[in-house]
Order: C-alpha cells, then structure tokens, then sequence
C-alpha cells in the first residue's frame, strides 16, 4: 500500500487526466494506482492525499465521520464579529447549513510561497487571513461561505488533513507518508494504529 502526501499548486486539477490538457496530477505523480482523498478545487493550493488503500480514502471522505481540513484563507476586507460568528455557527449555502466550524484570525501573514498567478491586488481595500477548520467537504465550501458572510476568497490554500500537515514541502512536491505520519493517520481514522480495515486497493470504479 502506498500514502503519499502532495502539495498541489494552483491550477492544477486533482485528477490524472483531462480532455482539455489543463494540467493534472499526472505531470507531478510518477506513482501508478494511487487516487486522492477527496479534492481541492483547480485555483485552491495545498495539501492532498493519495493511496491505494481504498478503505481508508472512503472513512476519511464518508462525512458522517465528520474529519477535520484546514485551510488558510486570504478574505477580502476585514471580517466583522459577526461575520466571523456566522462562519463559526454555520451558513446557507445551495439551501443547507453548514456544519460548526472553527475559524481564528491569524495575527500575521503566513509564510507561504508565492502564488503563480498572483491573486487580484487593490490596494484601497485591506485583505485578512483567515484558518478555517471543517469538518465536511462539499464543493468549493470555503469560498462559498466567506462569500455568503461578505468576505470574498482570494486564496485558498488546505495547510491539514487530520493529523497530516504540509509540512516538508514546496508547491508540486510530494512524498510518501513516514511511518510516524501514517501511524497518527491510522489512529486519528480507527483509533488504533494497525487496523484491519486498511488494505483494499482502490480501483478507478470506486474513486471517481
């Protein structure tokens, strides 16, 4: 079984081919038969999974076990009190309620690499990051929530999954979990760190 962790940069679509010749995870992953765990929106940054191990990328997908992804997410403006509560208690979005949230203001800019492109600039109007913890993933979540509390999204990059993080990597990299990683993984998804649900392989049937 295989687990690898993988910074997807901006623009890239998590999937390993596409009609169009955008760019894909192919051009990045030299790994045979590995999917990834859930996906980030083409202009979304940030950390992926991939496995083979298909038992596991459906608990961490399966939202009635509601496991954790956060994100840093640069917002338009500055965010009211009251937008940062709706964010928090959730908001309607396509006409249902997201589950609770955690969100904090983060106090400085985060040490990230630059994005290429860079995001829309003007300098009238103050910009404000934010982490944003959920626990769910419906499509294009996070932007369609600040947007609703009135703080558009200009990046949005995923810095954790469960207990994985991104740390150890640049943009287009990746590597295989270490087996500390993958021990923490295991006991975060199964609470015990051998578990016989692991070790289906994923076929392309049951990923997309």
């Amino acid at each position: 079984m295989r687990y690898l962790k993988f910074y997807k940069p901006y623009g890239v679509l998590t999937q390993f081919t596409d009609r169009q010749g955008r760019p894909t995870l192919k051009s990045f992953i030299p790994v045979p038969k590995v999917y990834p765990v859930g996906r980030l929106d083409r202009d979304s940054e940030g950390l992926l999974l991939l496995t083979d191990d298909g038992r596991l990328n459906a608990r961490l997908i399966d939202p009635k076990f509601g496991h954790e992804r956060t994100y840093w997410v640069q917002v338009e403006g500055i965010p009211t009190p009251q937008a940062l509560q709706q964010l928090q208690e959730g908001v309607v979005i396509q006409g249902r309620k997201t589950r609770p949230a955690e969100v904090r203001v983060l106090a400085e800019e985060p040490e990230l690499p630059p994005r290429d492109p860079p995001i829309r600039f003007r300098r009238s109007i103050p910009t404000t990051w934010l982490e944003l913890t959920l626990r769910e993933g419906r499509n294009r979540q996070v932007r369609r929530m600040t947007a609703a509390v009135g703080i558009p999204t200009l990046r949005l990059v995923r810095v954790g999954l469960g207990p994985l993080s991104l740390q150890g990597l640049a943009p287009g990299q990746w590597q295989d979990l270490s087996e500390a990683e993958l021990a923490r993984l295991r006991h975060y998804c199964f609470g015990q760190s051998r578990c016989p649900l692991l070790g289906r392989r994923l076929s392309l049937q049951n990923t997309f």
